[in-house]
């Protein structure tokens, strides 16, 4: 199955794949992206690339949903947090961030129509510096309360950006908490953290830690672990 990676103007890498099974050209985006170019033997690799080129605008729609959704991060919208207000526009001609007081204005040029790459990673750097700072913000004060409400005690905290997990607790009782939890409801927020302070006495998952954290969550651990199973690490921009 021979392949090649071709770069085309305004779509970026396209990966040409020639196979004997295939039937007709078939273009696909994946969730990743990656534009994919699948065609049988008697079609060329440069009428591949030529098909992709011609299909442009459907490519970059495409990638245009996978990157932003179907409305978040549109020109005109908004996106509330815990403490702030992010406003997306589209003008100028580069991308620009201003911040009055909680809200947050940014601006990106009109020409990528909020469809390039570029878009995506200037969004998320921004996201991510403002989830850093309202989960430090929040965080370490809500960790001591239930800390203090249920008598666990812990040696310090970190926030970090963790594409692995919600949460850790090293043997010498340090907690580590991804600052991605900012984007949970308050009470899956709290289960989080309890379940680390569980881990500060039973280093596992044994049943006697599933039975100390149903104790500190009013015989919920079950059904709130059920729940966070519809949120996936993996999937926060």
């Amino acid at each position: 199955m021979p392949l090649k990676v071709v770069l085309l103007p305004g779509i970026g890498k396209v990966t040409l794949s020639q196979s004997s099974r295939s039937k007709r050209i078939k273009l696909s985006v994946r969730s990743n992206r990656k534009v994919m170019v699948s065609f049988p033997d008697y079609v060329s690799f440069r009428e591949a690339a030529d098909f992709a080129g011609k299909n442009a605008d459907w490519i970059i729609k495409q990638q245009r949903k996978y990157t932003l959704g179907s409305t978040a991060y549109q020109p005109g919208t908004s996106v509330r947090t815990r403490f702030h207000t992010i406003n997306f526009r589209s003008e100028g001609e580069k991308f620009s961030v201003k911040q009055k007081k909680f809200e947050i204005f940014l601006s990106y040029p009109e020409i990528f129509e909020g469809s390039e790459p570029e878009l995506h990673e200037a969004v998320n750097r921004v996201m991510v510096s403002v989830y850093r700072w309202e989960a430090r913000a929040y965080l370490p004060g809500r960790l001591a309360e239930l800390a203090a409400l249920h008598g666990f005690s812990y040696n310090r905290i970190t926030i970090r950006d963790n594409r692995s997990n919600w949460g850790s607790c090293s043997s010498h009782n340090n907690i580590s908490l991804n600052l991605h939890l900012m984007k949970l409801p308050d009470h899956l927020i709290d289960y989080v953290l309890l379940h680390e302070l569980v881990h500060t006495k039973v280093k596992n998952h044994s049943p006697a830690f599933w039975t100390m954290l149903d104790s500190v969550t009013e015989g919920r651990a079950g059904i709130l672990t059920r729940e966070m199973k519809k949120y996936s690490v993996h999937g926060m921009p």
